[in-house]
């Protein structure tokens, strides 16, 4: 009944089948409004970078650079190209040649990165060119809930794949394709989405023997077409405890399966609004047709803005400052977590490695939704998380609603304590169990 008369509800409105999928964002409808209405909230939901560590000299510098000569000043000003400035992809490659130096490289360059506005716009070109109504994107569990909602946009069905402290298991993933095969849904799953770094929502990386097994799983059950893998590096930079391990992307020997997809707005700068994809082949000439019909290309000053910052090497010494404050954070969430929430319960959770994201994991009982005692109980004490619930795929695996995630990049040290202070209060007040 509550389906059928949101349909009508729709078509009262005028308003499209897209627009009815798409519905509204947890964190903008719901606790970013809680955010605005109380001013001395302090938020640990909120996804945003740390405000005093912002790169004003350095865009200062490179802006200076750019406008030294008239020629290069008129073309930031000018129209771009759909594919993206081809100064700013060569400084990309070669980021990610020195990153991921490998076989899985050798069939691709420069021309195959398209420069879009954030990463979330690319990957929802991704999307868009792959996906119908009904298909199926198999996800992580937990996930990206921007990702989610992204999906749910095209009418489209995300699945989740069960994992561990080391991210996707592959042999679950490989069990999901057959439960799928055996309901007759195969022909529908188009690609399967993996954060391999430091991911929102868990803070945890992707496994290193896991990488390469991904892409057999891909490669293998990509019968009647193609198998993509979304891999979602947003967060790659933000690495706290030393190197990394290689990319999904750089195990993909013919570069036909994997799409990869990187961004400078934790790295640098969100207000650039610079992300970028490396695309297979087979993907590229469609993505590039719908992101004409988007934008004709994103904006050109800002990408010859982080070019110059590219190529003059500024972008690393920003990277090393960023990873000292927030590898601080972290370590005082944590310190929090342990001295300030498992005195009053018995909270779980894997120490992440990098990243913006603590998530933590109460006792099964309580409820962390926005309609439960706990969340309301950390409003009225001054503070909001993100309800776990909300990083969950529709269908695969359970929902838990028992999680919470926490972001420590935006406050300052003084409010990020105060902060897990409150919630402290919060879990407090509700008692030994949060009825649901």
């Amino acid at each position: 009944m509550k389906k059928e008369h949101g349909d009508v509800e729709r078509v009262l409105s005028g308003l499209s089948q897209r627009a009815a999928w798409s519905g509204g964002p947890p964190i903008a409808n719901v606790l970013m409004a809680r955010v605005l209405a109380q001013p001395d909230l302090i938020s640990l939901a909120a996804g945003f970078v740390e405000h005093q560590s912002l790169p004003v000299e350095l865009v200062e510098k490179a802006i200076d650079k750019l406008f030294s000569g008239r020629a290069a000043a008129l073309e930031s000003l000018q129209y771009g190209t759909t594919l993206g400035h081809p100064r700013l992809r060569r400084a990309i490659w070669e980021r990610v040649l020195q990153a991921d130096a490998s076989v899985g490289l050798r069939h691709a360059g420069p021309e195959q990165i398209v420069i879009t506005a954030g990463s979330n716009q690319l990957l929802y070109l991704v999307a868009e060119a792959l996906l119908d109504p009904g298909d199926i994107v198999l996800c992580a569990t937990p996930s990206y809930f921007v990702f989610l909602g992204m999906i749910k946009s095209f009418g489209a069905r995300t699945v989740g794949v069960a994992t561990d402290h080391d991210g996707i298991i592959p042999e679950a993933l490989e069990e999901r394709l057959a439960w799928l095969e055996r309901r007759g849904e195969l022909d529908r799953v188009r690609a399967i989405y993996v954060a391999s770094y430091f991911d929102n929502p868990t803070g945890l990386s992707l496994g290193l023997e896991r990488r390469p097994a991904l892409v057999e799983v891909a490669q293998r059950w990509s019968r009647k077409h193609r198998l993509y893998i979304i891999e979602d590096c947003a967060y790659r930079d933000l690495s706290y405890y030393g190197e990394e391990w290689p990319s999904i992307r750089s195990h993909d020997a013919t570069g036909q399966h994997v799409v990869m997809v990187g961004s400078f707005s934790k790295s640098f700068s969100p207000g650039l609004r610079v992300g970028w994809g490396l695309l297979p082949p087979a993907l590229l000439d469609s993505v590039l047709s719908l992101k004409g019909h988007h934008d004709f290309g994103s904006p050109n000053f800002n990408q010859m803005v982080l070019a110059a910052i590219l190529e003059e090497g500024w972008l690393e010494d920003h990277v090393a400052r960023l990873r000292a404050i927030y590898r601080r954070k972290l370590e005082t969430t944590l310190k929090a977590v342990e001295s300030m929430l498992r005195p009053v319960v018995a909270v779980s959770y894997v120490p992440p490695r990098g990243g913006l994201y603590v998530w933590l994991q109460l006792p099964k009982e309580w409820d962390t939704g926005v309609d439960g005692p706990l969340f309301q109980s950390a409003v009225e004490e001054g503070v909001v998380y993100v309800p776990g619930e909300y990083c969950f795929p529709e269908e695969g695996e359970p929902t838990l609603h028992c999680c919470l995630r926490l972001s420590f990049a935006m406050p300052d040290d003084i409010n990020l304590e105060k902060g897990m202070e409150r919630l402290a209060r919060a879990i407090t007040r509700c008692g030994s169990a949060a009825p649901r």
